[in-house]
């Protein structure tokens, strides 16, 4: 059996790593369950420091005895709501045009599922992708049709462009020069995964994309086993970073399945970002190159790990929110 350190530096919760020990320790029955690398529902991990926000609304769902499904609904909305975050919602960084484009999926414990892509004027892509699962039997609608079906449903159209990022954006124009970055302002990405008191399962994901990313271009966020898979009766998996490494590999679908096949969920995301790593450290950008995933299973067992330093995800559970920075596969 692990040791209680070789856990911790495992899953990314060392001493180095924990933002908020004294507080999460505070509970000696999280300590147990982190040893066991297993929680108690309701629980609640998403990505990034913007988790801590999602990730409040999201329990105060949950706490109410609502459905995982509203809970990561809800929750992700904070996010895509907030203008000063510049890779969500209102207030994204645009792309080379100058235009604000963005993409969602959502899913249940059911398998049921709903996305949209390139979907411009509307704050909330994650609640039109939800429309799309329960009012049509599609799973994904794209550009202006996604966008005549936002306003039949009833959503307001809004400029999404906010005047700052206008500003950046032009100040970029000038020599237009795009280089991929990994930092946080351009990880591009909000994925939540959410376990209900029923130990149903749901999973939201949302973005405004790379930052001055061709006109067209689509991420992983709304492909369905790219940038988020759950299967209710295994797990749930979803991923930030460079989306079209996700989309190349079907990284979170493959996430649930490693679950399914007995593989623990911090195990699992350390396998698929091997392949990711395996596969296209060779390309002359590999240096570029950040993925970072979380798993969910539906035991209540977590796992997170990216390619490169600097991936935090939030973790929800048991009446704390902590933010975590998640161990990597290249240390430096």
């Amino acid at each position: 059996m692990a040791t209680r350190r070789k856990f911790l530096h495992n899953l990314g919760l060392g001493s180095a790593a924990l933002l908020t020990a004294p507080k999460l320790f505070a509970n000696q029955e999280i300590e147990k369950r982190i040893i066991k690398n297993q929680f108690l529902p309701p629980i609640v991990i998403s990505t990034w420091s913007h988790g801590i926000p999602a990730n409040t609304e999201a329990i105060r769902v949950l706490k109410k005895g609502d459905s995982a499904l509203n809970a990561v609904e809800k929750g992700v909305r904070v996010v895509e709501a907030d203008p000063d975050n510049h890779s969500v919602g209102i207030g994204g960084f645009p792309d080379a045009s100058g235009h604000v484009t963005l993409d969602a999926s959502i899913m249940d414990h059911k398998g049921q599922a709903g996305a949209v892509c390139y979907l411009e004027d509307i704050v909330h892509p994650i609640s039109v992708a939800r429309k799309v699962m329960e009012e049509t039997p599609h799973v994904m609608l794209s550009g202006v049709g996604a966008l005549e079906f936002a306003i039949k449903q009833g959503f307001d159209r809004q400029k999404l462009l906010t005047p700052k990022m206008e500003k950046i954006w032009c100040k970029w124009a000038e020599t237009a020069e795009y280089k991929p970055e990994v930092n946080f302002e351009n990880h591009d990405t909000i994925g939540l995964l959410a376990l209900d008191k029923k130990k149903h399962l749901a999973g939201a994901c949302t973005t405004s994309g790379m930052a001055y990313k061709l006109p067209g271009r689509v991420g992983d966020s709304p492909i369905i086993g790219a940038g988020l898979f759950v299967d209710g009766e295994v797990g749930a998996a979803t991923a930030t970073g460079m989306g079209e490494l996700m989309m190349k590999t079907v990284g979170s679908f493959l996430i649930v399945e490693l679950i399914r096949n007995g593989y623990s969920a911090q195990e699992a995301c350390e396998i698929a970002i091997k392949r990711i790593w395996d596969r296209y450290s060779d390309d002359q950008d590999s240096k570029y190159f950040q993925v970072g995933y979380l798993a969910l299973s539906k035991d209540g067992d977590i796992g997170a790990y990216a390619i490169l330093p600097g991936f935090q995800y939030a973790l929800a559970v048991n009446g704390e929110n902590i933010l975590v920075d998640s161990d990597c596969l290249i240390k430096e």
